[in-house]
């Protein structure tokens, strides 16, 4: 199975009609959300967490699990924080709330932290610390997720894929760092099980902890808990550094679901509730000094690692951020590559909200294939 190219704009377009659908049930402004942060997954590159998430929202929400019409509640709150009760929304939504009340918090009291429980999948942790950045401020976000990692020494998920997210400003390029803290996220797996790939070594475990390359008998067995799961950064030993993935796994634990009594990563998805949390912190540079003096001295340090020896056979070597940035110009003016099999989910999608799926891509029809779908 291969890609297609689509264009921005279609893709907007696609996601803007379903997300404001009556069958999905959100406003225009909730659904420019819920679009901006999953193009701006896909145009950074990361696929997995882009637009081929459309079709689990959607079953999401047809069990219950996502309530598209929840309104997010400030449960604590000090002039420096806070906690939100997401009352099963949609993560995104949620997210977009707690890191604009971070924000407004951090530029009246020179920083803010708020967390969040009882919310659903949020996309990338990235769009949220981005949110900070543009704003002049130092952004972080991080969130729990259904278990996906054994922690080391183990054969069971118990922590989520647990991303990390940090955004700073700088020239040319901000500082921009979104990582899991496992090998890699349960989307990487979802589009390798689309593919029909096997799994490169040394990223999942089987429901015995053993290393697994079946994406589709590793899905499905983090999906019935089984057993087994994606490795920590590192692996699962200690040997290349697991048990450090696992610590990181586990700070991102604590800013999400500890400080907001919400539920850890293997209590996530249980009776039908997504039980997500989230933690955000919006920090104005101006409380260590001035802004623009910390600005121009990260900005300086960036370049002086940019310059710094290469590797031999090495051309550049990147600061974080920099591959983000031309990822967008490249794909605003060429296009968005999306899965067929992914496309066969959006096909289906538009035949369930009543779209016309020929408004959006002409004649275009996805090969057939024997993908049943990703198990959610």
């Amino acid at each position: 199975m291969g890609h297609q190219i689509w264009s921005y704009e279609t893709l907007d377009r696609l996601c803007m009609d379903a997300f404001t659908n009556p069958k999905f049930g959100f406003t225009p402004e909730q659904g420019r959300i819920i679009t901006d942060v999953l193009l701006m997954s896909d145009l950074f590159g990361i696929e997995s967490h882009g637009m081929q998430r459309m079709a689990r929202y959607h079953k999401s929400i047809e069990r219950g699990m996502i309530k598209p019409g929840a309104q997010p509640e400030v449960v604590f709150e000090t002039p420096v924080s806070a906690v939100i009760d997401g009352h099963d929304g949609m993560g995104q939504l949620i997210g977009h709330k707690a890191m604009t009340l971070a924000i407004e918090k951090a530029k009246q009291c020179g920083m803010g932290i708020v967390t969040a429980r009882n919310s659903n999948h949020y996309g990338i942790a990235g769009y949220y610390a981005k949110l900070a950045c543009d704003q002049g401020l130092i952004g972080l976000s991080c969130t729990n997720s259904t278990a996906i990692m054994v922690p080391t020494n183990g054969r069971m998920a118990m922590i989520g894929s647990n991303p990390i997210a940090i955004a700073m400003p700088a020239e040319p390029y901000d500082f921009f760092f979104d990582a899991s803290t496992t090998v890699v996220t349960r989307g990487k797996l979802e589009v390798y099980n689309k593919q029909g790939k096997p799994l490169p070594e040394g990223w999942a475990l089987d429901r015995d902890g053993k290393p697994s390359c079946d994406a589709d008998d590793v899905l499905k067995n983090i999906t019935a808990k089984n057993g087994g799961g994606i490795m920590p950064l590192g692996g699962d030993t200690e040997h290349l550094g697991g048990h450090k993935g696992y610590g990181y796994g586990m700070i991102c634990e604590i800013f999400s679901s500890i400080l907001s009594l919400g539920a850890p990563s293997h209590l996530t998805t249980m009776n039908n509730q997504g039980l997500i949390c989230h933690g955000f912190l919006a920090i104005d540079p101006n409380i260590f000094g001035d802004a623009q003096a910390i600005k121009d001295h990260l900005s300086d340090y960036l370049q002086q690692l940019r310059n710094s020896p290469k590797a031999e056979g090495a051309q550049r070597i990147y600061t974080h951020g920099e591959k983000e940035v031309e990822a967008v110009a490249e794909r605003r003016k060429n296009g968005i590559p999306v899965l067929d099999n992914t496309m066969v989910e959006v096909l289906e999608l538009c035949s369930a909200l009543d779209m016309d799926f020929a408004s959006y891509f002409g004649d275009y029809l996805p090969p057939k294939s024997d993908f049943k779908g990703n198990t959610f």
